[in-house]
């Protein structure tokens, strides 16, 4: 049954694989960038961001050299940041370690920043076509149905079956090949809900189609609820500009520029969690006034929900005691300062408010 699976998946691909800018692409660099860009992000986001990044940054020492706020600019919606910040530390490394150049191997990629063994697995066989297996959710979900795989999928053991298993069956030399089949077998096809198994073009040598078990696998393990934060932001104004502030370079949205505030503590109002926040962050003391809008955002381990508020100071003028950078800036000018999602809605109200006369 291997040898049949391995065999109906190719051919399939050969005439079926989806037509993406990165597939084809004569740089290793390419395909790097587009693997880090696809984490945790569906292949339709990402396909404009991955052109504008390579009409940017062509290759890895243009990518070394750019200044880390046009790095981040760039990525500004794609979410997950840290990403961003590792391709650059990795570009670096490249350019001063590996004359520029990628190497070949998983096992040198994964010394890179932000490369792990998924990614240098998935660099390693589609740009050089070394013999490495790649083990998405995709594939494990492809994995565990094809061969009844009844474990959960989404734990530490298992995902070290489901490895051995996608390296047992990848064809050597045709590597690159079986993992990108594999990939797009499970996201156009081996879906997690409503399958297309009659359209599946290795529906005859699957053991859940076999046993009409689709809908019961893979089996994962559910996640406990994620928490819900109440957090609040100044939008501090001064002769028609706005103060905003640069988170440090690490940690969640780190190096990207955010209107200050934080986390409303047990017994505060919202006013007094601002409050005490920008004494905190900026040393001032602020009058809190309107509130300008509410803001909702769902991060990978906890939801926001957001109050901005129009406010004034009113003693000690503002200085980064927790943030790396703070500017005044015209509000037009907001757009040319990477920030989160929330953050960037707030600047976008900014610059639809109605010019006072």
């Amino acid at each position: 049954m291997r040898e049949d699976f391995v065999r109906l998946l190719l051919t399939w691909y050969k005439t079926n694989a989806r037509s993406l800018p990165w597939r084809g692409h004569p740089d290793p660099y390419a395909v790097w960038v587009s693997e880090i860009m696809l984490q945790q992000t569906r292949v339709e986001t990402v396909i404009p961001y991955f052109q504008n990044w390579m009409h940017v940054f062509p290759d890895i020492r243009s990518l070394a050299e750019a200044e880390s706020d046009q790095v981040m600019k760039q990525w500004e919606g794609l979410g997950y940041y840290s990403r961003a910040r590792s391709l650059q530390k990795a570009a670096k490394v490249l350019v001063e370690k590996f004359e520029g150049k990628l190497p070949e191997e998983a096992s040198i990629l994964e010394t890179l920043p932000g490369i792990g063994p998924y990614t240098a697995a998935a660099i390693s066989s589609i740009a050089f076509g070394k013999n490495e297996a790649v083990v998405d959710g995709n594939v494990k979900r492809v994995l565990a149905r094809v061969f009844n795989y009844s474990k959960p999928v989404n734990i530490h053991a298992s995902q070290l079956d489901l490895r051995r298993l996608a390296q047992e069956l990848l064809p050597v030399g045709k590597a690159g090949d079986f993992n990108q089949a594999m990939m797009d077998l499970g996201a156009t096809i081996c879906t997690p809900r409503t399958p297309k198994c009659q359209s599946c073009p290795i529906h005859t040598a699957c053991a859940a189609a076999a046993l009409n078990l689709q809908s019961s696998l893979p089996v994962i393990v559910k996640k406990p609820a994620i928490p819900h934060w109440i957090v609040t932001a100044a939008v501090l104004k001064r002769n028609g500009k706005v103060l905003i502030a640069k988170r440090p370079g690490n940690g969640l949205l780190g190096g990207l520029w955010e209107f200050p505030g934080g986390k409303v503590e047990t017994g505060e109002t919202r006013e007094q969690s601002l409050e005490r926040e920008i004494m905190e962050e900026l040393g001032s003391r602020i009058r809190v006034g309107n509130l300008l809008g509410e803001y909702h955002h769902a991060y990978t381990h906890y939801r926001v929900t957001l109050y901005a508020f129009q406010s004034t100071i009113i003693e000690t003028e503002p200085q980064p005691l927790q943030h790396s950078l703070i500017r005044w800036v015209n509000i037009r000018e907001l757009d040319q300062y990477p920030m989160g999602k929330i953050d960037r809605m707030i600047s976008r109200d900014l610059q639809n408010e109605p010019v006072s006369r």
